[in-house]
């Protein structure tokens, strides 16, 4: 059973920052096109993707509104996957949510991932 559990969330002031970490248990692919992602949502948005990572060799995506302030890592012996938020901004503030699948298609797509953790909510307050 696949289950993904995202922490590091909190409350922080702008221009500070968070490390969120997503710990996944009973999923271990190291396929190329198998990949783990952070995605956020906030009340009346959609559900942004915000960064993804292949867990086969590593490569990294990023959406447009968080490039350069956001990197996406991983762990692959921690089968753990964190997210290093670096220059908060009010608009920051969502529910971020760790999601992980594998596709052949657009990252940014959420539902190409099959197993998805709870959130962890981050705050950034001005």
């Amino acid at each position: 059973q696949v289950r993904l559990v995202e922490s590091g969330g909190g409350s922080a002031q702008a221009g500070g920052s968070l490390r969120l970490s997503c710990a996944a248990s009973g999923y271990a692919s190291t396929y190329r096109r198998s990949y783990m992602a952070w995605f956020r949502g906030a009340p009346g948005k959609e559900r942004e993707a915000v960064a993804a990572i292949s867990r086969g060799n590593g490569t990294t995506y990023y959406g447009d509104s968080v490039r350069g302030r956001f990197t996406i890592s991983q762990d692959n012996a921690q089968n753990t996957v964190f997210l290093q938020i670096n220059s908060l901004k009010p608009e920051d503030t969502a529910i971020y949510y760790c999601a992980a699948g594998e596709f052949i298609g657009n990252w940014q797509h959420p539902s190409y991932y099959v197993f998805w953790g709870l959130g962890t909510q981050v705050t950034v307050s001005s």
